[in-house]
Formats: C-alpha cells, sequence, structure tokens
C-alpha cells in the first residue's frame, strides 16, 4: 500500500504490545523502500502523476482522504507525519493527527468541535492562554473542573461542549480518575478531552477508560530527547478525524517534515524510555516520602526533612488505588513534585545538583528540574517540578541528596 494523504487502518494487529506496535505499525508504509530506518522527505511539494488520464483536478475541501492519492502538498500531508501519525493511531488506539506543537493541537481541537463552554482544572497554564484566545471569537466560557454537577448544570454544560481533564497534572504529577470524568460529561451530552502528556501510550490509555478525545504536547515523551516540537490529537471517531484533518489545512499548523522524522525516529523507544522512567520516579518519591514521613531514619532521613516539606505524584494517592491501579497499570508517570522549606531553597537547589539540568519541558531522556516559579508565575514560590529520565535511579538520588546536603550545609545546621 503506497503512502498517500489519509492515514488508513495499518494491517498489524493492535493485540501487540505498544513496544512492538512502536516499531512495526508502520509497516504498511514501506512497500516501496527498502530502508529499515524511513528516510527524511524534505520535499515540500510532491509531483503530479505523468500520466494525463490520472490528473483530476479538486479543491482542497473536497480532496477525498480515504482514497490512495499520493501526496501533493506538505501543508494537506507529508510522508514523514503521514508515517507517525500511522504508528500513533495504532499505540493510542484511535485516529492520530500531528500538530506544530501541543498548543496548536489543543487549539484546533477547540475549532473542530466549538464549544460553547469548557470545564477545565488550573493544569498547563499554556491551554488557559489558548482559550482565552478562542473566547475573544466565540465567547468561549470556562467552568471549574472540580466543581460539583449541582454548578456544571446551573453553568449550562450540555451537549458539544467539553469537559476538559489533564492527567496526570502539570506540574505536579497527580492523576485523576478519567472513568469518573467521562461519565459525569457524557451524562450531560459533553466531550471528555483528556490531556495525556504525563501519561503516554505505555502508561495509559485514556480511551479504555471513556475519552472522547486525547491530546498529547509530543514535545514531551513522544518526542522523548528534547528536540523537536509536536502536538498531537487523538480521536475516538474517524468522521471527527476527517474533519479535523480538513480544518487542518486551513489552519495551517503542520508539523514540518524533519520534525515528523524525529517523531518516528522516537517512538520506536517510546514504551521501554517512559516504563524506566516512570520506575526510576517512583523509586525516588518513594525515598523522599519515607524520610518525610518517618519510615525512614539516619542521617539521609534528617537532611531532606530540613529542605523538603511537602511531596506530590500520582503514586502517593493511596486512597485512590482501586481505580488508579486500571488507569495507569504500568506507572504513575515520570513528573513529581517537590515542595521546599522556603524560596531560596527551591531558587538555589539547580546550582547544587550536577544530573539534573535546571531547564523547563521535560519528557525527554535527560532528568530535568525546575524552580516552576521561572515559567509559571501562579504556583507556589516554593516549588519544584522534576521530570525523571532515564539514567540510573540511584545515581539520581544520589545528586539529588547531595544537593540537599549542600543547601543544609550553606545554612549551617
Amino acid at each position: 500500500m503506497p503512502e498517500h494523504n489519509g492515514v488508513p487502518d495499518p494491517p498489524i494487529s493492535s493485540a501487540y504490545s505498544a513496544s512492538t506496535l512502536a516499531i512495526h505499525a508502520d509497516d504498511h508504509l514501506n512497500k516501496n523502500t527498502t530502508d529499515v530506518a524511513p528516510a527524511l522527505h524534505v520535499s515540500t511539494t510532491f509531483r503530479y502523476p505523468s500520466d494525463p488520464s490520472l490528473l483530476k483536478p479538486i479543491a482542497d475541501e473536497d480532496l477525498d482522504i480515504n482514497d490512495e492519492t499520493p501526496h501533493i502538498y506538505s501543508r494537506l500531508a507529508a510522508p514523514n507525519t503521514t508515517r507517525l501519525e500511522s504508528i500513533l493511531s495504532k499505540l493510542c488506539n484511535g485516529h492520530a493527527l500531528t500538530y506544530s506543537s501541543g498548543l496548536s493541537a489543543f487549539h484546533a481541537l477547540l475549532t473542530y468541535f466549538n464549544p460553547q463552554r469548557i470545564a477545565i482544572g488550573d493544569g498547563y497554564h499554556g491551554c488557559h492562554g489558548v482559550i482565552a484566545l478562542v473566547s475573544k471569537l466565540s465567547g468561549l466560557a470556562k467552568i471549574p473542573l472540580d466543581a460539583d454537577d449541582a454548578a456544571w448544570d446551573a453553568a449550562g454544560l450540555a451537549k458539544g461542549d467539553i469537559v476538559h481533564l489533564e492527567t496526570p497534572l502539570n506540574p505536579t504529577g497527580e492523576a485523576y480518575d478519567i472513568a469518573a470524568y467521562a461519565a459525569r460529561a457524557h451524562k450531560r451530552g459533553a466531550l471528555l478531552s483528556v490531556d495525556a502528556t504525563f501519561g503516554p501510550p505505555g502508561l495509559q490509555d485514556p480511551f479504555a477508560q471513556g475519552a472522547d478525545v486525547v491530546m498529547h504536547s509530543g514535545t514531551k515523551y513522544i518526542g522523548g530527547h528534547s528536540d523537536m516540537l509536536c502536538g498531537v490529537v487523538v480521536v475516538r471517531e474517524r468522521g471527527w478525524w476527517e474533519g479535523m484533518w480538513a480544518e487542518r489545512m486551513f489552519l495551517g499548523s503542520v508539523m514540518g517534515s524533519f520534525e515528523g522524522w524525529l517523531g518516528v525516529r522516537s517512538l520506536r523507544t517510546l514504551e521501554v524510555r517512559v516504563r524506566q522512567q516512570s520506575r526510576n520516579a517512583g523509586r525516588i518519591v518513594a525515598w523522599i516520602d519515607g524520610c518525610l514521613s518517618g519510615e525512614g531514619a539516619g542521617e539521609e532521613a534528617v537532611v531532606v526533612k530540613k529542605v523538603v516539606v511537602g511531596l506530590q505524584h500520582a503514586s502517593l494517592q493511596r486512597e485512590d488505588m482501586h481505580w488508579l491501579k486500571k488507569q495507569m497499570p504500568n506507572g504513575f508517570g515520570p513528573v513529581f513534585a517537590m515542595m521546599m522549606r522556603d524560596r531560596d531553597s527551591a531558587r538555589k537547589l539547580p546550582s547544587k545538583l550536577k544530573l539534573f539540568h535546571h531547564a523547563t519541558s521535560l519528557g525527554g531522556v535527560e532528568s530535568l528540574i525546575e524552580w516552576r516559579k521561572m515559567s509559571d508565575q501562579g504556583v507556589d514560590e516554593r516549588l519544584m517540578r522534576v521530570s525523571v529520565g532515564a539514567e540510573d535511579w540511584e545515581d539520581l538520588k544520589a545528586d539529588l541528596l547531595d544537593g540537599f546536603r549542600a543547601l543544609v550545609k550553606e545554612d549551617g545546621e
């Protein structure tokens, strides 16, 4: 089957594991090539058929994306992004479209479904910026996600509206019950969209819990190497995919071919990476939590208690394990938050570390730590967001402990 503008369902079975799908879900696109590693296609335009009888003029909006029309122009589709979307569709158990960034993906989602109301929590501040822009045009109104049923009804949440759930949550790594929010949204005829950036394929499948739309900032774990911008929207219904594909031609927020190539390269190791990173995070969180709760003893516990006063991560939601283990059976995510004792400690800690880079964003194989106040003015100024990488977890633990000790020593304690 040749590459084409639409992304057909590949013949490979979805029964395969995520690791296998990540490597083989695009095999059907290899018919006319012997490359094991897919080539980078840099062309923005593609030749029409040389046979005049095959030339059939057609407007963009009338393009049939279910046929096998060769690629025409990269604003419509291109070989590398077609391949990336093919793999993502299988990994995410839906119909995937890629965009130039996570926020452009969110904008495309709101443009297509055009809700009058959206229930949303705090989460990533960038999504609220997109909502503010859309609201200027459509009057889109925000409703608190944590409001009760009566408040949702009073606000008029109804058919065609969206409940947007981010889980695990940025910047804390805490999780929310997707199935519960799906039930509440569907009861009112609303759709549930889930920002699953912090719970990528291999850790979480929101569709299995009742989601209608799944969004990712592919810049994070799908890219996985801190070198590409990418947004992903995956929808449950094929008709929605076709509609969003058609609108993307005019929004113009398509990925570049190089980024699409990087995404394919990265997906090959997605499950391996995120499970390792999630295991690392779980072990580090358990160690810090043990020190704070009194289970840990000795000099390590004393040092941790002197500089860290709080910890947030899905693995610490012990009362929620009855649903959380079903939602995230392979790990609770690689991101967690630490609350330092004061603003000064939070600002200084990154400078005391060797293995954690002080930078924003997350999801790469290298561990990052961010004094979150640097990029999100709405958070507590003591909060540190930690994105755990694929290094040896004991090396990361030792690095954090050395950083904590340096803070204690500076204070002369």
